[in-house]
């Protein structure tokens, strides 16, 4: 969005002014992030996650360079590489740690990040493009993850990556094809560590690209806000720096200080025990699930227990697995209500956090347990009730609910049913006069 009254860089030192001249950096930084780039001013710690996510990223791809130069992508010597670095680098195993326990903290901002966007309508015109950006980057997050899980080589990561490729097989004719190519084989062996290897490191690279293509999208319509009202002028936006700059700080050192618990205290809390036990292809485990941040597509993916129409119960888990993903895609046209932000919508609002959250947090618990009961049939309950809520309920909502009366605009709604300058609410604040140049 071009906002008239923002700021714009200006050089003053000569040699900032020959740089500006032939390489514009400091002003795109500066438009971008900076003091000229105006951002609603009523934004609460919920937009967090985004600059969080992008901290966790550059985290993720920092150690994951160094560990790449210690690894060994071979079959006979992964899972020894991998102790060598613990046991014998300096440093090594504060480095795994932290990547190790960094992907569980960026997918735990990635998720809250999406369920701020689901609340708030962040996904309505005009950002729908910011909202499919973001999730494509949650799916490339999901294929890095993946490929990464496998690369230490432990008793977990060879039958995880046995389970979740063998799924392939299940699509008709070309399944088992599709399983050999991803596999460079017919199973899990040195083709495969050596191909997940090299996708997982250039992967995070990708997903840097998209996020400046997130970033750029996102520039066009400007930030959202819990509102859900459009910027109307100088009186409702802030710069970003300093104040969010200073916001996203001390969210910044509040996340550092619980990955630093972690990484320190507990850094095998989020993992499995049995990712310390070298691959053996003639045992099996006796309970094989993926990290925890899958738990609830694999839960849907569970809930498949009996053919239908023919087609195999395996093949039916994973097109609904896939669809669950895909179904956030069409989101911006399944949501057809005017109003985006979940706090003027009483009915949305009631469904959001009695029916949703409480089924992808089933879907999550029954992800992790025993494919047994009563957690088979919870998990099928849940799904059922995921895809009603997106297909069904919310638009059935956009149809039938009556919002709340939403505030003339992002001032009105800070100062509490005040204007800008005080007055009533509903009447236009006079235009500050601008100093003289």
């Amino acid at each position: 969005m071009s906002f008239p009254w923002a700021k714009h860089y200006e050089p003053k030192h000569p040699f900032m002014v020959w740089m500006d001249q032939r390489l514009p950096l400091p002003r795109l930084v500066y438009n971008a992030v900076g003091g000229g780039y105006p951002v609603p001013k009523n934004l609460n710690y919920f937009w967090n996650f985004g600059v969080l996510a992008g901290f966790a990223l550059v985290i993720q791809i920092a150690t994951g360079v160094w560990l790449a130069m210690q690894y060994g992508a071979n079959t006979l010597v992964a899972f020894d590489s991998v102790e060598r670095i613990m046991r014998d680098v300096n440093g090594g195993w504060l480095l795994r740690y932290a990547h190790m326990n960094g992907a569980s903290f960026f997918f735990i901002v990635v998720y809250l990040h999406i369920f701020r966007g689901l609340y708030y309508g962040s996904y309505k015109p005009p950002r729908e493009m910011v909202w499919l950006l973001g999730l494509v980057i949650f799916l490339l997050m999901m294929a890095t993850a993946f490929m990464g899980y496998v690369l230490p080589w432990g008793q977990m990561s060879f039958w995880g990556a046995t389970v979740i490729t063998g799924l392939f097989s299940a699509i008709p004719l070309i399944g088992p094809d599709i399983q050999t190519f991803l596999l460079g084989g017919f199973s899990v062996d040195n083709a495969a560590l050596n191909r997940f290897f090299s996708l997982h490191y250039l992967l995070p690279f990708v997903i840097a690209g998209v996020v400046i293509l997130k970033i750029w999208a996102l520039h066009i319509p400007g930030s959202t806000n819990p509102t859900g009202v459009e910027v109307k002028g100088p009186q409702d936006t802030i710069p970003f720096h300093p104040y969010y700059t200073a916001k996203d700080g001390f969210g910044l050192c509040v996340y550092l200080l619980a990955f630093c618990a972690v990484v320190f205290f507990a850094p095998n809390f989020l993992g499995h025990p049995d990712n310390y036990i070298p691959a053996n292809p003639l045992s099996t485990p006796a309970h094989i699930v993926p990290e925890w941040y899958f738990w609830p597509f694999y839960a849907i993916l569970r809930a498949f227990t009996v053919d239908f129409l023919w087609i195999p119960a395996k093949l039916w888990g994973v097109l609904a697995m896939f669809a669950a993903i895909l179904l956030l895609f069409f989101l911006p046209w399944l949501d057809r209500s005017p109003v985006r932000s979940g706090a003027y919508r009483p009915l949305f609002k009631r469904f959001f956090w009695f029916g949703l959250i409480p089924c992808i947090a089933i879907l999550g618990y029954c992800g992790g347990a025993p494919a047994e009961e009563p957690y088979v049939r919870l998990s099928q309950i849940a799904s059922a009730y995921y895809f009603l809520h997106f297909l069904v309920i919310l638009p059935i909502i956009a149809a039938i609910e009556r919002p709340l009366p939403l505030p003339n605009s992002i001032s009105e709604a800070v100062l509490k049913g005040k204007s800008a300058e005080g007055g009533p609410a509903g009447v236009s604040a006079p235009a500050v006069a601008q100093p003289a140049e």
